[in-house]
């Protein structure tokens, strides 16, 4: 083929070795994780077939660097190519290597084209006319979009479901092309040689661009459970081509740093999942791992509290020790305890890789849960999200952080948000942000979700999902998952040493509307000498004045406590209190109009269940009842 002269020196420096890059434009990482594929690059185009029936594709550059994470790791929408801007009236030729897991048993772990107008992913005019995915299930969603339409799509390899074998055949050097040459057509080939398919319309595309004038689309690539090694486009990408010559790091930032590291862990092995996207000369930037930095921290990292951490990287773009070193520096805390978390603390777990329990919520109770939120920043989705399940996990939907979910109960919602004014802030401020979250089951076949969220810029955000339907309620339960973000249930009340006496330290107050019932869940933790030693529950109006106190251990007092039937009394108080230290608690407050209801329950850590409940606390005005907590030579931690 005649791009081959053009390729010489790359498969030179394949053949020496050359490490690969990775890049970013827009924010967008298109990088590999590393080493050896220039070789098996040169070797594709050398065995490329010849003589067959394949055109000779003209005015074809080097373009190198590498899509999605060599371990196969990268999931849906976590990589993307380069932009290639096509204009009408022409074709775009692109060729690249696609590795396919070996162990891959779906067949939509490959890659798809994704077709836009001209603008970039997350801008306020981004419109898609849809993807087209190399594999062929015709049952499936291998092709989407309002301007797909999937019956023109032609493939000599169909899959019947997405656990069919053959997903391997879709892997080597494949060419893809988007032709644009007809005005009365558009056509979307791609072919390794065994597996072709193509999609033909009769009717070009419509102009989705703001600007009538502006005729060009945009395309990029998404792989999945893959990763692709890019080699040629005749089409020059937004930031330019990629070469594979030697370039010295310009500059360099940091990824995955953890926020908080347990006093007593080594540097490097609390590091070990760093990573430094580093920026080389022509614009070329790739992906090094922690094992390839030097990594420093100021001031002593023995001691407990804020320090900085510095990264140095002194490599050349192909591994050659490099004139001038770049640093890179980040904040992170060292710290004597860690508090219960889902998801990694560098934020590195992928969406749907770490969940929290499953919380029954009974008909009418609203379940009350309070965190801190982690995130990565990289995108709106990289927080926390709701899922609402039954039992046995099948789903009712799942809501995110952001004003977007999914489920069979989802569509029958309204969903509000006062985020949506600047996201950019606040996706931003959601990086240590205080979370509360509200999880309604309204006892009729119907959710709410609520969030209130204090960034750390100290701005209140509220997201609501209302009306979430198809719910079974005498089977309703949630949890918590998150995506590259993570959760840590730190809110604390009382010193962590169980040295805070009676009163000195309270929670925040929650109202309870009337025929409701709120609900929450902590740790609780004790000096264990004696029964008092525990949690206590508050009930107030808004002005604090007191309806009653309700203690862990079967007592309380106030002008409406008297009234009150309470329940429980353990058998044994030694081995109660005990158990109290860790104890897993439960406590609900239903607000019945004239009176209320306190129930605890707390799984002590010897595994037994115990309870304590206050029934007919009165009277109470309805329309005016708070709760909050308070301890006594105790600590509890919100779960």
């Amino acid at each position: 083929m005649r791009n081959l002269n053009k390729l010489a020196a790359v498969c030179f420096a394949a053949a020496m070795g050359a490490m690969v890059l990775t890049g970013c434009e827009g924010g967008d990482l298109f990088g590999v994780d590393s080493p050896d594929w220039l070789s098996s690059r040169a070797d594709s185009i050398a065995n490329a077939k010849q003589g067959s029936d394949e055109p000779e594709l003209e005015g074809m550059e080097e373009d190198v660097y590498t899509v999605g994470a060599t371990d196969f790791s990268t999931g849906w929408w976590a990589a993307f190519s380069k932009y290639y801007q096509i204009p009408d009236g022409q074709v775009w030729n692109a060729i690249f290597n696609l590795t396919i897991n070996p162990s891959a048993s779906n067949t939509y772990k490959n890659f798809a084209l994704i077709l836009t107008n001209d603008e970039d992913r997350g801008a306020a005019n981004y419109l898609e006319y849809g993807a087209i995915r190399y594999d062929n299930q015709p049952s499936g969603n291998s092709e989407w979009g309002n301007y797909i339409d999937r019956s023109l799509v032609e493939s000599n390899l169909t899959f019947g479901t997405d656990t069919d074998a053959g997903v391997d055949k879709l892997g080597g050097r494949v060419v893809l092309t988007v032709d644009r040459s007809n005005p009365n057509a558009f056509v979307v080939r791609m072919t390794n040689g065994t597996v072709t398919k193509t999609y033909t319309a009769k009717s070009a595309l419509p102009n989705l661009n703001a600007d009538a004038s502006n005729t060009t689309i945009r395309c990029f690539i998404v792989p999945e459970g893959s990763y692709i090694n890019f080699l040629q486009s005749n089409i020059e990408p937004i930031g330019g081509f990629t070469s594979a010559e030697d370039k010295q790091p310009v500059s360099m930032t940091l990824n995955s740093v953890p926020k908080k590291v347990l006093q007593g862990v080594e540097l490097n092995e609390a590091m070990k999942n760093v990573t430094a996207t580093v920026e080389f000369e022509q614009a070329v930037s790739k992906t090094v791992n922690a094992d390839e930095l030097q990594f420093q921290a100021i001031p002593n990292f023995t001691e407990l509290g804020k320090k900085t951490l510095i990264a140095v990287y002194n490599k050349s773009y192909k591994g050659e020790y490099c004139a001038q070193p770049v640093i890179a520096t980040a904040d992170f805390e060292v710290v004597d305890k860690m508090y219960k978390c889902i998801g990694n603390s560098d934020n590195s777990s992928k969406f749907w890789e770490a969940h929290s329990d499953n919380i029954k919520v009974e008909p009418g109770m609203t379940f009350v849960s309070n965190f801190t939120n982690y995130s990565s920043c990289g995108a709106n989705w990289n927080n926390f999200c709701v899922v609402l399940v039954k039992a046995d996990n099948t789903e009712y939907a799942v809501v995110r952080a952001d004003n977007y979910g999914w489920g069979t109960g989802y569509d029958a919602c309204t969903h509000t948000t006062n985020a949506e004014a600047n996201w950019d802030e606040w996706r931003a401020a959601m990086d240590g942000a205080k979370v509360t979250t509200y999880v309604t089951n309204n006892g009729d076949g119907t959710a709410d979700v609520k969030a209130v969220m204090v960034g750390n810029n100290g701005v209140t955000y509220t997201q609501e999902y209302k009306g979430i339907n198809t719910v079974d309620p005498n089977d309703f339960y949630f949890r918590f998952t998150i995506d590259n973000s993570h959760i840590e249930f730190d809110d604390v009340v009382g010193n962590e040493d169980n040295t805070t006496p009676f009163w000195e330290a309270h929670s925040t107050m929650m109202q309870v509307p009337v025929g409701k019932t709120f609900a929450t869940r902590f740790r609780n933790y004790t000096s264990g000498a004696s029964n008092w030693n525990n949690f206590c529950v508050v009930l107030t109006r808004e002005d604090n004045s007191e309806y009653a106190v309700v203690r862990a251990d079967n007592f309380g007092w106030g002008d409406c406590y008297g009234a009150c039937t309470p329940s429980g009394g353990q058998a044994d108080w030694p081995t109660w209190l005990k158990a109290m230290d860790d104890a897993l608690v439960t406590v609900s407050v239903t607000n019945k109009g004239g009176s209320a209801d306190v129930k605890a329950v707390m799984v002590g850590n010897d595994g037994v269940t115990y309870t304590q409940d206050y029934i007919g606390i009165s009277p109470i005005d309805g329309d005016n009842l708070y709760f909050r907590f308070t301890i006594d030579n105790s600590h509890i931690i919100f779960e």
